[in-house]
């Protein structure tokens, strides 16, 4: 189920105000130099904007999140259908409403960046320079314009969370896949909510980590992904964007010709895909292949390849088609009742 906003609000304030009052080893008495967690809160609330754009047909809301990234109005959100008609529009966290420029985008990121239409603006903004890492168990919060609940000057929701887990992002929106197939932060709060994405995920006391991605859901599982893009990932090409120097990488149709490899690269039959989440085992394999010189054998299952888990043929397939000539494998297979660490390389087409 989705999240109610205006509870998740309520409780946050709650959580803070008992954490503020609690014992000084959660919020010790800041130094006169420091804010305090209510200050840190506010101000990034006043980073924060409300966007409205194209929608209201198929079920795609006309309203969305953005992130205040200079005083002069520059403002970073995902690529998205809010931008098709040209007429966007961005509201302060204090109400006051401007239309905003598409700049250029980054749609291989989902990555959007839009200038306020103004002058001597002066605005908040998060600083790019100092952007925050984040590993599993880091306490965060994330800001959004989820279910529109922002129009005004009314602030956006905030939740609380968990960063879970730091992984590469295998998702789709309906029956296409997601252009971003880079490391994400899977929080464990909910955020993949319509008007949600291109919101902040923050740190405790404030410090930019990621952005909040689109809707989507699981290959796998098929279920919504709650995860946000990490700012590392996307500050150079908002930098480039804002310097405009940005040159968009090749499209999908622009690498269709570059050598891309499957099982049988390597010289691994895997068992038939007949259903949906069929286990990436090996029926047989090639004799003198890549595969057999490694140690792989009939019947293995192939549970990790560089790390990276493998729930069924397709995602060996996602996996193996990511990996460029000369590219080494790790390999994790389970044998039997043992799990078997192999090592191989993939073929080197270039010289072909």
């Amino acid at each position: 189920m989705r999240a109610r906003p205006r509870f998740l609000a309520i409780l946050l304030a709650i959580s803070l105000l008992a954490l503020a009052a609690s014992t000084t080893t959660c919020w010790a008495a800041p130094p006169s130099s420091q804010s305090s967690p209510a200050d840190s809160l506010e101000a990034t609330l006043a980073k924060v904007v409300k966007i409205f754009g194209s929608g209201g047909v198929h079920n795609l809301e006309g309203y969305g999140t953005g992130l205040l990234v200079s005083p002069n109005g520059h403002v970073v959100t995902v690529w998205s259908h809010l931008l098709d008609s040209g007429d966007v529009s961005v509201v302060l966290n204090d109400g006051r409403r401007y239309n905003a420029k598409f700049l250029k985008g980054d749609p291989g990121r989902d990555l959007a960046v839009l200038k306020i239409e103004g002058d001597n603006l002066e605005l908040p903004s998060f600083d790019l320079r100092d952007i925050a890492d984040a590993s599993p168990g880091t306490r965060v919060l994330v800001f959004s314009n989820m279910f529109k609940v922002a129009t005004g000057d009314e602030p956006v929701s905030v939740v609380h969370g968990v960063i879970a887990a730091r992984a590469r992002l295998s998702a789709r929106r309906g029956a296409y896949g997601a252009t971003y197939e880079g490391p994400v932060y899977i929080v464990d709060a909910v955020t993949n909510n319509p008007g949600a994405a291109g919101g902040a995920l923050t740190t405790l006391d404030g410090r930019l980590i990621g952005m909040i991605g689109r809707e989507l859901r699981n290959t796998e599982s098929n279920t919504w992904v709650n995860y946000a893009v990490p700012l590392r990932q996307l500050r150079t090409p908002i930098a480039d964007i804002m310097a405009g120097r940005f040159i968009p990488p090749p499209s999908k149709s622009d690498e269709a010709n570059v050598p891309r490899f499957s099982a049988i690269d390597l010289g691994l039959v895997m068992v038939p895909d007949v259903v949906y989440r069929t286990p990436a085992y090996v029926e047989s394999v090639v004799p003198d292949s890549a595969g057999a010189k490694a140690g792989v054998i009939a019947e293995d299952l192939i549970v990790f390849v560089n790390d990276e888990l493998v729930q069924s043929n397709r995602t060996l397939k996602l996996i193996l088609g990511r990996l460029e000539s000369g590219d080494s494998i790790r390999l994790v297979v389970r044998r039997k009742e043992k799990l078997v660490p192999l090592e191989l390389r993939v073929p080197d087409r270039r010289g072909k």
